[in-house]
């Protein structure tokens, strides 16, 4: 069975930094790009972060540019998210999503969700 199961989330201080991972299982993990998506409380999706299958691509949302760094170990089936400067209006639960080829429409990763292209999510509180 195809699993992605993130962990990583807390509650911070602004200005804190987290990692979370994200490990995959079930599928070739080399063969996807990956991407984090999250969902703030009472909004809808964000597109955060993706990175290509081999790791040489990747790319930010402008919310998180020169905070955010996305990365994966293919060795390990884990992709990453360091973040760091971490404000409150990052609150949100983040997502780790598969997909077989490069998009930055959050719609198209939007349709597949429900199926095994998505993660169950952690939860990220920023507050003081």
């Amino acid at each position: 069975d195809v699993q992605l199961v993130e962990s990583g989330g807390g509650l911070v201080q602004p200005g804190g930094s987290l990692r979370l991972s994200c490990a995959a299982s079930g599928f070739t993990f080399s063969a996807y790009w990956m991407y984090w998506v999250r969902q703030a409380p009472g909004k809808g999706l964000e597109w955060v972060s993706l990175i290509s299958t081999g790791g040489s691509y990747s790319r930010y949302a402008d919310s998180v540019k020169g905070r955010f760094t996305i990365s994966r170990d293919n060795a390990k089936n884990t992709v990453y998210l360091q973040m760091n400067s971490l404000k409150p209006e990052d609150t949100a639960l983040y997502y780790c999503v598969r997909y077989p080829r490069f998009t930055d429409d959050i719609a198209t990763m939007s349709a597949v969700r429900g199926m095994d292209y998505w993660g169950k999510g952690t939860l990220v509180n920023i507050s003081s």
